[in-house]
């Protein structure tokens, strides 16, 4: 039997391989300035990238192997990384102060995509693996909170590279229905505000605490990075030291919970935790860690690609079906939450994106609504992430439930 060879296998070229592609799309994004990449992300390009090179064959021969240390360790210290740096930047209190009820309405279109999502498992659950509740969990992490979100919630879940696969393919194609639909809304905003009742001061009152909410540009020094540094690691090196103890303990008190509570879950959870109260503390005023975390997840993202296997992406179809309704689901909540909460159209498709689309499609739905929103925007996708890796296991497991699985 021939054996498949890899040009590249060393760890460090691996490596190298998945960096080079995170920054490939990343320039030629910013060099061409394409529209496609404003519906496309470059996120499906960096994560379909490494599936080709690692599955195709040329000579008999892969360009990087399927199976590498260094994908364990994106996984096992890469993964806990980037959540202490993206979630210690949350900060509740001004989205809160800028955005208002907006905010409960997120929760709301929050609470849509949990509930969306056993819905639509249910429905389509039976043209699809038995496990698949695992990439439905998977994909309500994206949705929840955002891409780092879907890949902490993919190792909770214990999901396979091609749950992941699906999850990124059907990610994909609703964004590109669905970030057009959020930008439009703009233009039905005087009907949509007098059907939601809107009171006639709101979007003063909004605009006037944006602009309380104007923060302060500074460069990083070195210090600080070192700081950065330290706490990020010592929360990291904290959890997985707790973890096995604590994942042992539920274990042993409660065996039923020894599945959902896995060790992976466990460590994500505590990180998840500290970092948020850590966001607390004048840690959140380090600069730069949410650049730096977004730039891992994408490394991450690479990674994942290169583990996936082509077969998997057979079950796309039944999958995206789901995703369609799911996203149906998701609508109805966020059109409820804006009457029950006489909301503007602005804030609910800004709520809607930090939701769908995390940090990367929120500013440029803000920006297209009402500009002097942005800055809430990010925070309001940040406290997306913030809720995902709570929520979006649940929602895996729901789903499992109400399948019968």
């Amino acid at each position: 039997m021939e054996t498949t060879q890899t040009l590249i296998s060393s760890p460090m070229g691996v490596l190298a391989v998945l960096c080079i592609v995170a920054a490939f799309f990343f320039l030629l994004a910013q060099l061409t300035r394409a529209r496609l990449f404003n519906y496309v992300p470059p996120l499906l390009f960096i994560y379909a990238t490494p599936v080709f090179l690692s599955n195709l064959t040329i000579a008999g021969a892969t360009v990087i192997p399927n199976k590498s240390i260094i994908y364990t360790g994106l996984s096992q210290f890469v993964l806990p990384v980037f959540i202490v740096l993206m979630l210690i930047r949350v900060n509740v209190p001004a989205v809160v102060r800028v955005m208002g009820k907006g905010v409960l309405v997120m929760l709301m279109g929050t609470a849509g995509v949990v509930v969306g999502g056993v819905i639509s498992y249910v429905i389509v659950h039976g043209w699809l693996p038995e496990d698949s509740w695992r990439g439905f969990g998977t994909l309500a992490g994206s949705w929840i909170g955002g891409t780092a979100n879907m890949l902490a919630t993919k190792e909770m879940l214990g999901a396979s590279e091609a749950q992941l696969g699906l999850a990124v393919v059907a990610d994909n194609v609703i964004y590109l229905v669905w970030l057009p639909l959020l930008l439009m809304s703009r233009d039905f905003a005087d009907k949509f505000n007098r059907w939601a009742r809107v009171p006639a001061d709101r979007l003063a009152a909004m605009d006037a605490a944006a602009e309380m909410h104007i923060e302060e540009d500074r460069a990083p020094t070195m210090p600080q990075y070192l700081y950065l540094a330290a706490v990020v690691f010592a929360v990291t090196a904290l959890c997985h030291a707790l973890a096995p103890v604590i994942a042992a303990w539920v274990a042993t008190a409660s065996p039923g919970l020894a599945g959902i509570f896995s060790e992976t879950t466990v460590r994500i959870l505590l990180v998840t935790t500290i970092a948020l109260a850590l966001s607390t503390t004048p840690v959140s005023s380090l600069p730069n860690s949410t650049a730096i975390g977004t730039a891992l997840v994408y490394l991450f993202v690479a990674g994942m690609g290169a583990r996936a296997e082509i077969a998997g992406l057979s079950d796309a179809p039944a999958f995206v079906l789901g995703a369609f309704i799911w996203i149906f689901i998701h609508g109805l909540f966020m059109l409820a939450g804006a009457w029950i909460f006489r909301v503007d159209v602005h804030s609910v498709a800004i709520a809607s994106a930090a939701n769908i689309g995390a940090a990367a499609s929120a500013p440029i739905v803000a920006a297209h609504h009402r500009p002097n929103l942005v800055p809430a925007s990010i925070l309001l996708a940040l406290l997306g992430y913030a809720l995902g890796n709570y929520l979006a296991p649940l929602t895996g497991h729901l789903a499992r439930i109400a399948a019968g699985q």
